[in-house]
């Protein structure tokens, strides 16, 4: 049986399956790791299946200084993909660039990405999302890249996403999609960040200790794993909670 992502403490996990568990094992890996085009390539493909208003989902990472598209669901997204690349921008682009999502919600209204434009709406797609998705180090690995048909549908599945990536929308009157795809997603994200933020604190601590730089950190934090044979998270989580035990004295 396949272990279940850990949680930390007051981390949002509302809903399960294997959409969330993915987006949250990616969090979880080191982001230099091999495993993690296999878990972009879940991710793409069953966004996908269980997003109702997606019709094509890709991942755009940075290879060789360049973006290249690493898993897809559909040749058609390949071909929105390639346009932005040779275009040299376009939302993949932008959200891979600034860490937060980027939604064209009536690509046909878009003026700042032509070919982006001319080779969505010649597939018939009238809206997109691109979601920035991180690993272990915390730092935007690649873009998750949703199109769909209707911008109707792909509205709500826009403003849900968002709950995970701004703090002031995840009010209790902020009322979940219908789709339960779009919440097991959102689940995903929303989980994803509270494994980032343990993560991050430890290496907060370890800058601290050892007076080393963030990379440092990390390195630090990766070999003590590596030699307890811990996952990242479980490691982070252990230094945290010894960096809280009360000093001798105290």
């Amino acid at each position: 049986m396949a272990k279940s992502p850990y949680s930390p403490p007051g981390s949002r996990r509302e809903v399960r399956g294997a959409l969330a568990d993915a987006l949250v094992g990616l969090a979880e890996t080191p982001s230099d790791a091999s495993l993690i085009d296999d878990l972009l390539q879940r991710i793409v493909q069953l966004t996908a299946d269980l997003v109702a208003p997606v019709s094509y989902a890709s991942v755009t990472r940075t290879r060789d200084g360049a973006p290249t598209t690493v898993a897809m669901s559909s040749e058609i997204a390949l071909a929105v993909d390639s346009a932005q690349y040779a275009d040299q921008t376009g939302p993949c682009l932008d959200a891979l660039d600034v860490g937060v999502p980027v939604a064209v919600p009536d690509i046909a209204a878009t003026m700042a990405w032509p070919r982006f434009r001319e080779a969505a709406l010649d597939l018939g797609l009238r809206a997109s999302l691109s979601i920035p998705l991180f690993a272990g180090a915390g730092v935007t690995v690649a873009a998750l890249n949703l199109y769909g048909h209707d911008p109707d549908m792909m509205a709500p599945l826009t403003d849900r996403v968002w709950t995970a990536y701004d703090p002031e929308r995840t009010a209790a009157s902020d009322p979940p999609s219908s789709d339960p795809g779009t919440e097991e997603l959102v689940s995903g994200l929303i989980e994803a960040f509270a494994v980032r933020a343990v993560i991050q604190q430890a290496l907060g601590m370890i800058m601290h200790q050892r007076r080393s730089t963030a990379e440092e950190a990390y390195l630090i934090l990766r070999v003590k794993a590596a030699e307890t044979g811990r996952s990242l998270i479980e490691t982070a989580a252990s230094t945290r909670q010894h960096d809280d035990r009360p000093t001798p004295g105290s």
